[in-house]
């Protein structure tokens, strides 16, 4: 039985140690606090993809709304970040001039493909 788990033993280790870092691969669920701005890290082209969705100031329903972005304006995607079970996208947008976090699921091409980092 100690031969058997001495074999094993190291093998156990090394998925073990390897884990941490096959995790930290991903992006982690970090809302973006309310509030929260961040730089245009995409650079993208303009979207037209929101029908009626809230600009809020976090990643999150709870925080406040600071405008609605219409399929009639465009987009400025700048990263997105997840919260949740949730990807959410801050954006500019144009034909208002107004910041915000808006759901993934609520843009029609999925909000923006580059990660805040956060």
């Amino acid at each position: 039985m100690k031969r058997r788990f001495a074999v094993v033993l190291p093998t156990l280790v090394a998925v073990a140690a390897s884990l941490p870092i096959a995790l930290a691969t991903t992006p982690a669920s970090a809302a973006a606090s309310c509030g929260k701005t961040v730089a245009d890290k995409d650079s993208s082209a303009w979207n037209k993809t929101a029908d009626g969705a809230n600009e809020r100031s976090g990643s999150s329903t709870s925080c406040a709304i600071n405008g609605i972005a219409y399929s009639t304006q465009r987009l400025d995607y700048h990263c997105y970040t997840v919260a949740g079970d949730y990807t959410w996208t801050y954006a500019r947008n144009d034909g208002t001039g107004v910041y915000g976090w808006i759901r993934d699921d609520l843009l029609s091409d999925y909000g923006s493909s580059v990660y805040c980092g956060f």
